[in-house]
């Protein structure tokens, strides 16, 4: 089987496991979803959920974020750590879209990545589920797994996204993203995935790193995305 054909063929397949995969991060609009990602570094996306409406109700556009006190705002977030830096970026971030786009979150990657605090990774993510365009958001879980899967050895993100790209429709791209983030997420870990109880196991030249047995396999089996 070609890679194209392989990978086309795993993709299908997460796509019946995963029937409901979506951004797990909770957004009302494209300003939401920007801020709510910038958040979501070295944290969970649980975590963000949690802090998103007491935000949200307080700040609920740029303008007002942009004037926040940045006491406010550091209570607000201090619970997803880092929130010193977090907070700047956030004060940066709305400042410049007021600055600069009219409080508007600008619908191209040319642009989102000029704001502080956002790179191709965030910008895809804005561009595929608030704006509709497709993008591959390369994170850990998918950089991790696109490397198992051997779809391509790259392990800078943006040779890693073109690689990637390259396999699959356009029109792909950001349910691409979700299938194997959740993926990454429930049942091919990081140090020990569960091989035994992969969809895509048949598929998959890395199968064996983590447990065959399918008793063994099914206990690292996540039903939910980490806390």
């Amino acid at each position: 089987m070609t890679l194209v054909r392989r990978a086309r063929k795993i993709d299908r397949v997460l796509a019946d496991t995963y029937p409901d995969a979506r951004c797990e991060l909770d957004f009302e609009n494209a300003f939401e979803l920007l801020v709510v990602t910038v958040l979501s570094a070295q944290t969970t996306d649980r975590r963000v959920n949690a802090v998103r409406p007491t935000l949200f109700a307080a700040y609920p556009d740029p303008k007002s974020m942009a004037a926040a006190p940045r006491e406010d705002l550091e209570r607000i977030v201090g619970p997803l750590g880092f929130f010193r830096a977090k907070t700047e970026s956030l004060l940066k971030l709305s400042a410049a879209l007021v600055e600069r786009y009219d409080g508007q979150v600008p619908g191209r990657l040319e642009d989102l990545v000029t704001l502080p605090g956002v790179g191709r990774k965030t910008a895809n993510v804005v561009l595929g589920n608030a704006f509709g365009i497709p993008g591959i958001t390369v994170d850990t879980h998918f950089g991790r797994l696109i490397r198992r899967f051997g779809w391509t050895q790259e392990t800078d993100p943006v040779k890693a996204e073109h690689a990637v790209g390259a396999l699959f429709p356009k029109k792909d791209w950001t349910m691409l993203s979700h299938h194997v983030i959740w993926h990454g997420r429930r049942v091919c870990h990081a140090k020990k995935p569960a091989c035994g109880a992969c969809t895509v196991a048949k598929w998959c030249p890395s199968y064996g790193e983590g447990p065959t047995d399918p008793e063994a396999a099914a206990k690292l089996v996540k039903t939910q995305g980490p806390a």
